[in-house]
């Protein structure tokens, strides 16, 4: 019989499906049987790699009224310590003459059996439920209001604190960033002041290019706030949209800053793209307060100002920044207590800027 017509007579006669589902259910075994081997194998190494490491590790016997009578290096629980009576005399006197330190002496009778076991599926649901009950606190506080206020609250603020500096908790919520990444040699620090009632920023700024052939310009310093993360990681922005001014209380040395605002109005971030103005302080040891309406803002990307400028989304900011970058070699430092955004009412400007027809007909339609 050719190949052909066996073919088909197993085709006829439901001889193939079978064989298909015979093959398919010893695969399944076959890598059941794999994963539990792999299983398997992983749990012998963390459980050989803790009796090495507990190996050598001395287990003292302890006794009420004499203290440590013996101590164990071997890797058995069944040996009982022996101690004679001159011995344990001699060892009674040693804890009297050096009593201070056998207080500080940490005992490790630590069992195999009680270490603690990887459980990957335990992780993924505390994480599920942790994000779960983020996300009913975020809807129970949706009903309420915006950020879980009352409406009327809201509606009635004419001043909000964003961001303060009381604790070190508080610095969590910014990172700071130099020309180090590129291969510079600028540093910036970030740290609770004295009083813990404000954060420092400080460190030195070097505008010696690095030497890797590619860049010609360095010396520049930044403290950016992080990107706040709902349930299931989800990017929450601020809304400031009742607001018009930023409002900053700062001191510095003197030197010049820019204060970048980021919008999360794309899909994806831009991070190059950017609202900008410039803050400037004064020295000394007095407060300054820094007052800088929305409408002052530029539209920058990649450092530079672009021709055709719009308006900030105040209802769609994701963070803010500040940087340093005057080209002046040497320490610096900035003081901050706190950032906030307020209604002035005596500003009515809309935006700074105009455009050209020439340059973004699209907005002249």
């Amino acid at each position: 019989m050719r190949v052909s017509e066996a073919l088909e007579l197993e085709l006829q006669t439901g001889g193939i499906e079978p064989v298909a589902e015979a093959h398919f259910l010893s695969l399944r075994k076959f890598l059941h049987f794999y994963f539990c081997l792999t299983m398997a194998s992983i749990h012998k190494l963390l459980a050989g790699t803790y009796i090495h490491r507990n190996f050598l590790k001395p287990r003292a016997a302890l006794h009420p009224f004499m203290g440590i009578l013996s101590v164990d290096y071997s890797s058995s629980h069944l040996q009982k310590p022996v101690a004679s009576a001159d011995r344990v005399s001699q060892q009674k006197s040693e804890e009297v003459l050096q009593e201070d330190h056998h207080k500080d002496v940490a005992v490790d009778i630590t069992s195999p059996d009680k270490a603690s076991e990887l459980s990957f599926d335990k992780a993924i649901r505390e994480e599920a439920v942790e994000h779960l009950r983020r996300l009913k606190n975020e809807i129970a506080a949706h009903w309420i209001g915006p950020e879980g206020r009352p409406l009327q609250e809201v509606l009635m603020e004419q001043a909000r604190v964003v961001w303060q500096f009381r604790e070190k908790e508080d610095l969590e919520k910014w990172m700071v960033t130099s020309d180090k990444t590129i291969g510079g040699r600028s540093e910036i620090f970030l740290k609770m002041a004295k009083n813990n009632q404000s954060a420092l920023l400080f460190g030195t700024l070097s505008s010696e290019a690095p030497q890797d052939g590619d860049s010609s310009q360095s010396g520049y310093c930044a403290m950016i706030s992080r990107v706040r993360r709902g349930s299931f990681e989800r990017r929450l922005s601020y809304d400031w949209s009742q607001f018009n001014t930023l409002y900053l209380r700062v001191r510095g040395d003197g030197r010049p800053w820019m204060v970048n605002i980021k919008q999360d109005t794309d899909f994806i971030q831009r991070k190059s793209q950017m609202y900008s103005y410039f803050m400037f302080t004064r020295g000394g040891p007095y407060w300054q307060e820094v007052k800088i309406p929305f409408s002052k803002f530029f539209f920058s990307n990649q450092g530079r100002i672009r021709d055709v400028q719009g308006p900030l989304v105040l209802d769609k900011i994701s963070s803010i920044g500040f940087t340093l970058a005057d080209k002046v070699d040497g320490p610096f430092f900035l003081e901050i207590d706190f950032i906030g955004v307020f209604t002035d009412p005596a500003h009515t400007e809309e935006f700074a800027y105009e455009n050209s027809p020439a340059i973004s007909p699209g907005l002249f339609k």
